[in-house]
């Protein structure tokens, strides 16, 4: 059942950060139901569901949250949830009448979580942007790269997922954990911004400590070490080389040929990193990839091919941790972190929207028959 199961959690749909909360949280047991738009609603085959499985494990209700009775459907599932989430800019929830005073004033109990790129309050609090840009102003995205050229984006993982998604979802665990001993609801203000920032700590003790310089590319970390690298293989794909570590080092050195060469034991020579890593590069280029992720195999070099989104799936280490699952025949990344008694697991496919709108509103809002029906033929629902 997971370990959240039992939590009840209203998700207002959204993109990106906010249904990946929601598919954290329902990946560990969580009932989580869906709000969409009723214009989103056209129908679909349950027995076909879509295929963004960031949607999975939760079912959908469609609502017109412009209709007086769409925004009284909504509170009504709220007075039954531990929380609500939702990815809206500041004050949108509050001009549809469902901001954080009208629905802790319907369940006292409940815990708010907002997701915004900037946060609820600040100067750039009611502006637009995209992962890029949180990362951008958090610091992150100029520390990626390499020197004298352009920073490289890492998709949209760190500021929407990781300085988001995951952020959010934490925050409301703590939250629901905080409210049942207090007995109180709150808000939680989950920023990208904040949580890309609060992922660079470490970068910023290292500076303090003077081992980091504020310029990307000639750092131990970020690709200016020969040790810590992404080097191509003589096929044209590529190895992950992060031997840090002297006795990592000594056996990267080992297997390829390398350890008894006097320039590669100044490791960590600053000044020696670009003639270094020019060496170690030409060595690397004379295998392929699969190659040296043999020699490497079982060893502690740390050294590990590259794969590409559909070669992981069948990596053997994935494979036989189950890292991925087919469900309604796509393939997809299973539930995480793992748990030795009360393991997660994903709970349904995704739903079209306003599959469930029925069996909720019986269910979460305890309405008849007759009151559903008239709520869907004034368009409230869908």
């Amino acid at each position: 059942m997971g370990p959240l199961a039992g939590v009840k959690v209203v998700e207002i749909a959204g993109i990106g950060p906010g249904p990946f909360t929601a598919m954290m949280l329902a990946d560990m047991g969580a009932d989580i139901v869906r709000v969409d738009r009723a214009g989103s609603v056209f129908g679909g085959d349950p027995a076909s569901p879509p295929k963004d499985v960031m949607n999975r494990g939760r079912r959908s209700i469609g609502v017109d949250l412009k209709h007086s009775d769409g925004v009284a459907t909504v509170l009504e599932l709220v007075a039954g949830a531990d929380a609500l989430i939702e990815g809206f800019r500041p004050g949108v929830m509050e001009r549809l009448g469902l901001g954080p005073d009208v629905c802790l004033g319907a369940n006292p109990r409940l815990v708010y979580g907002r997701m915004t790129g900037w946060g609820q309050t600040g100067p750039m609090a009611p502006m637009a942007g995209h992962d890029m840009n949180y990362i951008a102003v958090a610091g992150a995205l100029g520390a990626i790269g390499r020197p004298g050229e352009r920073p490289q984006p890492p998709l949209n993982l760190l500021g929407d997922f990781g300085g988001g998604g995951l952020l959010l979802a934490f925050g409301v665990v703590c939250g629901i954990l905080e409210a049942r001993s207090s007995g109180q609801g709150q808000v939680i203000d989950a920023a990208m911004v904040d949580g890309t920032a609060v992922l660079t700590t470490f970068i910023h003790g290292f500076m303090a400590m003077g081992i980091w310089t504020d310029e990307r590319g000639v750092n131990m970390l970020d690709t200016g070490a020969h040790y810590y690298e992404v080097y191509e293989c003589a096929d044209g794909r590529f190895l992950s080389v992060g031997s840090i570590e002297p006795q990592f080092y000594a056996v990267l050195l080992e297997k390829t040929g390398l350890a008894d060469d006097p320039d590669f034991a100044r490791q960590n020579d600053r000044s020696m990193w670009p003639v270094l890593k020019e060496r170690l590069a030409a060595v690397i280029a004379t295998r392929t990839r699969d190659e040296w992720a043999e020699i490497f195999d079982g060893t502690d070099a740390c050294v590990a091919p590259i794969l590409s989104l559909g070669e992981a799936a069948h990596h053997p280490h994935n494979v036989a941790r189950e890292n991925f699952v087919t469900v309604d025949g796509i393939n997809q990344p299973a539930p995480a972190p793992r748990f030795s008694r009360t393991a997660g697991s994903i709970q349904r496919p995704p739903s079209h929207a306003g599959q469930h709108t029925d069996e909720i509103l019986s269910e979460w809002a305890g309405l008849d028959a007759d009151t559903i029906a008239a709520r869907r033929t004034s368009g409230a629902v869908a």
